[in-house]
This record gives structure tokens, C-alpha cells and sequence, in this order.
């Protein structure tokens, strides 16, 4: 008795009887104000950091291309001309590597004008057509590619050497705002040698296995055009399967768990009959590990005994270790079970708690958004700068031009003969006082989307926690249970407890950055690193992953204390893991139990939506009419994959909602029997189902007497 008495004492004392407890305390207080306070500030100076970014910023440089003057096209004198035609595409491959390319705006070393339309048909200038004009090879034949203000009167050799208009144009197609030219092009370019020429099949080549194929891109937005209403009818059939899942269990529980245990047992006695008969195979046959000696090849190991014999005993000794858990712990499987059930009944009697996820993934949807937004703007803050730039430094007229130099590309009057030289873009610059802090306001946007994100998940967990605490703490179920207890949760939540919401969302946020940076450490040194420095680096990001799922169970069961009592994060947190750990057992079953059938629900939702889907998507589902005919597809794996995550996700949202209820009915029922005895003035709060199975009474059982005030 006394060891006993000592371990309870080691994790604190238990609950007190209270004649003032109803259930989640509605008189209370703010708490953890400096933490609300210092997430407020946090939260303007995330605003501000948006302003900055917004007053500074040009998304134009990344959403639109621009021609060698920097300017957009389709937007201002450019409106009519939306694409960007490329004088020499193929000098986009040969200067630079496609992602340099891309990172630079997919701006090329070659002059770049917009046009109305990309090219049509494919053309050269020819030798006789040198000594003509401009305006009589390119604008009387309406090829209107050269750049702005090139004289009608220039000739055409002169506007080619300093490549005011192009020396041959190939069919193009736009592509993100730029005219690339077309796969199936079989077209021969004259030889001109001011121009670096390349193969047109490769250099086409080149551009689309870098750029991706258009094709696929318009063959998959076809797909979903076509299907997408079927995609909406599968994702509602698995938030229908979801929603019956969750409210069925209170029915077949008890007969799903004890299937899922059975199942599992079933598994493993396969596994250790699997194992024997290949063990008894090999040892008929004599082979032997002493005969296959040490070897890297981890398969060939397969082919000896000693292997399967290991096996057979893991898988024997983890069989036996399940055996007597089920036979010593099957009353609090039993507990569990009818945890499982009254979960159920409190979802049913709440049914507006199953669709607060869509609440919370609007708020994560912002935080993101906003997020996105303001990297996106920060990023382009700088303004341009361009260099002059040329093929060939040694070309004669070339030797005295200031090459990676600063240029205007507004400028058209270069003073010098160099052939081929451009004003071309460089980058972004950096010297204004946004710009200098580009990294550290990058850094705080960052802070920013993790904290906001893990506040946003704790503002779900602690509504919903105040919400289904209030079912249990109610003595006449459903009279007793308040008329709107998902908004009051969420309304109490918001003005008492936005600090200690901040403070827990804060703790994992740091851990979280702390692995993101271990993760980017070790993919630096990655090839630097010897085997002892790749074993330490291993141990340390396996401590963080183990620190942050700890964190989060903490967290989680701090809300729910946080939910009841209206305490501050710190004591929450406290009083939440004394209890759990004064009934470590029961939580270990518990949780196990959940997981297991949770499980079971997400691999019945997901896989029968993609059963579903499969099959009419594949068209294996005949005769249902005009109407319900599968649409023709190119990919019809497309929407299948689709319809699956869909499925994943509404599953999760559902069942996540469920095991937030499971928890919580699982901290007031630990909670309901510390703090009463089933006496008259003191009856129990559980089911009658929970105290039959404890082997209690209530003298006053819930729904029969009003309880004594």
C-alpha cells in the first residue's frame, strides 16, 4: 500500500472533489497574457513585413515576361502583346543550363521583343534579301519581330549584325508567356557567322525536356475539366462513408475491435507458419550461414536458415507478448471500447464539430496564402539590373567593350561596332534597406507561417476539447449539454486563451525549425560527411523527431486541460501529464486501440473510393446509362489519384475530429473518477456502460434523479 501510495505521490496528487464543478469552467480569466501579448506584436510585425514586401515588390518580374528593354508584355504599351519571342531560343541552352534559365526569369542572352501571336510558319532570311531594307523584308510581309524603333530604311544585313531583328523565326506556341517553338519543327537554318547556330531537333529538344511537354500540361487540365463533377461525387462518397464510420461505432465497436485484434493475431501466426516452412525447407537443404559466410547483399541472406529461424522466433515471442496483453488487459480494452462508443455519441450529438476542420483549413488556407504572397513579394523587391553582354569577346570591334558592366536597355545608342552585343538581364539588386535585410525578413516570414500554422491546429484542438468536455460534464445527457457548444467553445477559446495557444504553438515551432535546419546542415555536408559524422547527425535529427511528436501529445492534452479549467499553458500542461502518467496503462491501450481502429476507418474510406473510382474511371462499370457514362480520358489515373487523396484528406479531418473526442472523454472520465465516488453527492459522470464495467454504481445514476445541489 505503501509503494503504491508513493508512486501516486511521484506524479502528483489526484483530483479533489469540487461541489462548484460543472464541467468547462465558464468564469474565468486571460491567461499566459505576455505570451498574447508578444504574439500580437509578432502578428503586426508579420503585417508590416507584408506592407514592406507589397511597397516594394513587383511579382510582374516572375508572373510576366519582358522584352530586352524590361519591359512587361501584355501589360501598359505592351497590352496587345502578351508573348515573348526569343531571336535565337536556342541561346537560351547553349549560354546556361535551363535553371539558371528559369531562376533568371527565363531570360535568355538574346533579344527578346513582344508579340501579338508567336510565329506561324518557318522562315530565313536569305543572301539576296541583305542588301533590301527593313521594311521591305520584315514589315511589308507583316513580320513584325524586330524591336521597337528600328528604321523602315536600316538594311537587313546591318539590323542582323546587331540583332535589332531576327535572322530566322521557326512555329511557336506560347508556353507560360513565351513562344517556344514546336516539336515536330523539320526546318534547316542558313549559315550566317554572326550567329552561334545549333541543330534545330536539339535545341527544340533541349527546351521541352527542360520545360516539361506543353502537351501533357493541356492533356491534364482536359482530364479535369471532363471529370471533374465525378471527382466531387467520389469525395462525397467518402465524407458519407467517413461520417457513417464515426457514427456507427457506437454499434459495432466492440465487434470491429475485437475483428482488428483477431486479424492482427491472424497475421502474425501466418507470418510465423510463412517462416517455419521456409526455415524447414532450407534446413532439409543444409544451407547455412557459416557457408554463405558475411556478404553486403542483404538478399542473400534469404536463402539460409539461421534467417528464418530469427523470424520465427520474433514473430513467436511478439505473438505470445500480444496473447497476454489481450488476457491481462482486456478490462481496459473493454474501457476503451466504450470510450470508442460515447465518443461516437457525442459526435452525434454534435454534428456541427464533424465540420469545423473545414475551419480550420480555411485559416491554414490564409496562413499560407499570406505567407506565399509576401515571399513571393519580398523576393522580387530589388530593382533590375542589366550588363552588356556578348557571344564572342574576341570578335572584331569587340575588344574594347565593357562586357558585365552596368547598361540601360531603355538606351538604345551604344557607341560601339561590337557584333551581337545586348544590354542583357542580370538579377535583382540588393543595395536599397529591404534589400539588405531580404534574408531576415525571409527568416521572420517563415517564423511567421510555422507559428501561425501550429496556432491555427491548437485553436482547433482546444475548441473542439471545450466542446465534447462539455458533454461529458453533463449530468442529464442531452438536456444538460449547452445549446451551442462548438461556438461557445470556440468564442471562450479566442478571448481567454490565445496566449497559451501561442506559448504551445511557439515551443513546437521551434523544434520545428530546429529540424529544418538540421535537415538543411546535413544535406550541405552530405557528401563531406564521414560515417561516424552521418551516425551523430542520424541520432540528432532522431531526438528532434522524438522531442516534437512528444511535444505535440503534450500539447494536445494541455488544450483539453486548458478547455476545462481555463488554467495557463504551464499548469495545463502539467496537470495533464501527472494524470495521464497516473494511468499510463489505460492511455497505452487506449491510444493503441484508437489508432488501430482509426486505422481501419481510413483504409476502408480511402480504399473503397479508390475501388470505386477505378473502376468507373477505367470504364469497367457498364451499362448505367448516357448519364453515368465514365468520361474519355487521356490519363484516367489522374482522377483516380485525385479522388484518392481527396478521400485521404476528408477522412482525416473526420477522424481526426473523433480521436480529439476520444482524448478529451478519456481526460474527463480519469478525471471523473479521482474526483467522485458514485455517492449521492458525489455520483460519477460516465456511462452506465463505463460502470458496469468498472464494477461501480451510481446512487444517483445520470438521467434518473437530479443531482443534489
Amino acid at each position: 500500500m505503501g509503494g503504491k501510495q508513493d508512486e501516486d505521490e511521484a506524479y502528483g496528487k489526484p483530483a479533489k472533489y469540487d461541489p462548484s464543478f460543472r464541467g468547462p469552467i465558464k468564469n474565468r480569466g486571460c491567461t499566459d497574457v505576455i505570451c498574447c501579448v508578444i504574439f500580437l506584436l509578432f502578428i503586426l510585425g508579420y503585417i508590416v513585413v507584408g506592407i514592406v514586401a507589397w511597397v516594394y515588390g513587383d511579382p510582374r518580374q516572375v508572373l510576366y515576361p519582358r522584352n530586352s528593354t524590361g519591359a512587361y508584355c501584355g501589360m501598359g504599351e505592351n497590352k496587345d502583346k502578351p508573348y515573348v519571342l526569343y531571336f535565337n531560343v536556342f541561346s537560351c541552352i547553349v549560354a546556361s543550363n535551363i535553371i539558371t534559365v528559369a531562376q533568371n526569369g527565363l531570360q535568355c542572352p538574346t533579344p527578346q521583343v513582344c508579340v501579338s501571336s508567336c510565329p506561324k510558319d518557318p522562315w530565313a532570311v536569305q543572301s539576296s534579301e541583305f542588301s533590301l531594307t527593313v521594311g521591305e523584308v520584315f514589315y511589308k510581309e507583316n513580320r513584325n519581330f524586330c524591336l521597337p524603333g528600328v528604321p523602315w530604311n536600316m538594311t537587313v544585313r546591318q539590323s542582323l549584325q546587331q540583332e535589332f531583328c531576327p535572322s530566322f523565326l521557326l512555329p511557336s506556341t506560347p508556353a507560360l508567356g513565351r513562344c517556344f517553338p514546336l516539336s515536330n519543327t523539320n526546318f534547316t537554318l542558313p549559315e550566317f557567322p554572326w550567329i552561334s547556330n545549333t541543330t534545330i531537333a536539339q535545341g527544340i529538344s533541349g527546351i521541352l525536356d527542360s520545360l516539361n511537354a506543353r502537351d501533357i500540361t493541356v492533356k491534364i487540365f482536359e482530364d479535369f475539366a471532363q471529370s471533374w463533377y465525378w471527382i466531387l461525387v467520389a469525395l462525397g462518397v467518402a465524407l458519407v462513408l467517413s461520417l457513417l464510420f464515426i457514427l456507427l461505432l457506437r454499434l459495432v465497436a466492440g465487434p470491429l475491435v475485437l475483428v482488428l485484434i483477431l486479424g492482427v493475431l491472424g497475421v502474425l501466426a501466418y507470418g510465423i507458419y510463412h517462416c517455419w516452412e521456409e526455415y524447414r525447407v532450407l534446413r532439409d537443404k543444409g544451407a547455412s550461414i557459416s557457408q554463405l559466410g558475411f556478404t553486403t547483399n542483404l538478399s542473400a541472406y534469404q536463402s539460409v536458415q539461421e534467417t528464418w529461424l530469427a523470424a520465427v522466433i520474433v514473430l513467436a515471442v511478439l505473438e505470445g507478448i500480444l496473447l497476454l496483453l489481450l488476457i491481462f488487459l482486456r478490462q481496459r480494452i473493454r474501457i476503451a471500447i466504450a470510450l470508442l462508443k460515447e465518443a461516437s455519441k457525442a459526435v452525434g450529438q454534435m454534428m456541427s464539430t464533424m465540420f469545423y476542420p473545414l475551419v480550420t483549413f480555411v485559416l491554414l488556407v490564409i496562413c499560407i496564402a499570406y505567407w506565399a504572397m509576401t515571399a513571393l513579394y519580398l523576393a522580387t523587391s530589388g530593382q533590375p539590373q542589366y550588363i552588356y553582354w556578348v557571344s564572342n569577346v574576341s570578335a572584331p570591334g569587340c575588344e574594347n567593350v565593357p562586357v558585365n558592366t552596368s547598361c540601360d536597355p531603355l538606351d538604345q545608342s551604344m557607341n560601339y561596332s561590337c557584333p551581337g552585343l545586348m544590354c542583357t538581364f542580370q538579377g535583382y539588386s540588393s543595395t536599397g534597406l529591404v534589400q539588405r535585410s531580404l534574408f531576415n525578413l525571409q527568416i521572420y516570414g517563415v517564423l511567421g507561417l510555422f507559428w501561425t500554422l501550429n496556432w491555427v491546429l491548437a485553436l482547433g484542438q482546444c475548441v473542439l476539447a471545450g466542446a465534447f468536455a462539455s458533454f461529458y460534464w453533463a449530468f442529464h445527457k442531452p438536456r444538460d449539454i449547452p445549446t451551442f457548444p462548438l461556438s461557445s467553445a470556440f468564442i471562450r477559446t479566442l478571448r481567454y486563451h490565445t496566449g497559451s495557444l501561442a506559448f504551445g504553438a511557439l515551443i513546437l515551432t521551434i523544434v520545428q525549425i530546429a529540424r529544418i535546419i538540421l535537415e538543411y546542415i546535413d544535406h550541405k555536408l552530405r557528401g563531406a560527411q564521414n560515417p561516424m559524422a552521418r551516425c551523430i547527425m542520424c541520432c540528432f535529427k532522431c531526438c528532434l523527431w522524438c522531442l516534437e511528436k512528444f511535444i505535440k501529445f503534450l500539447n494536445r492534452n494541455a488544450y483539453i486541460m486548458i478547455a476545462i479549467y481555463g488554467k495557463n499553458f504551464c499548469v495545463s500542461a502539467k496537470n495533464a501529464f501527472m494524470l495521464l502518467m497516473r494511468n499510463i496503462v489505460r492511455v497505452v491501450v487506449l491510444d493503441k486501440v484508437t489508432d488501430l481502429l482509426l486505422f481501419f476507418g481510413k483504409l476502408l474510406v480511402v480504399g473503397g473510393v479508390g475501388v470505386l473510382s477505378f473502376f468507373f474511371f477505367s470504364g469497367r462499370i457498364q451499362g448505367l446509362g448516357k448519364d453515368f457514362e465514365s468520361p474519355h480520358l487521356n490519363y484516367y489515373w489522374l482522377p483516380i489519384m485525385t479522388s484518392i487523396l481527396g478521400a485521404y484528406v476528408i477522412a482525416s479531418g473526420f477522424f481526426s475530429v473523433f480521436g480529439m473526442c476520444v482524448d478529451t472523454l478519456f481526460l474527463c472520465f480519469l478525471e471523473d473518477l479521482e474526483r467522485n465516488d458514485g455517492s449521492l453527492d458525489r455520483p460519477y459522470y460516465m456511462s452506465k456502460d463505463l460502470l458496469k464495467i468498472l464494477g461501480k454504481k451510481n446512487q444517483a445514476p445520470p438521467g434518473d434523479r437530479k443531482r443534489k445541489k
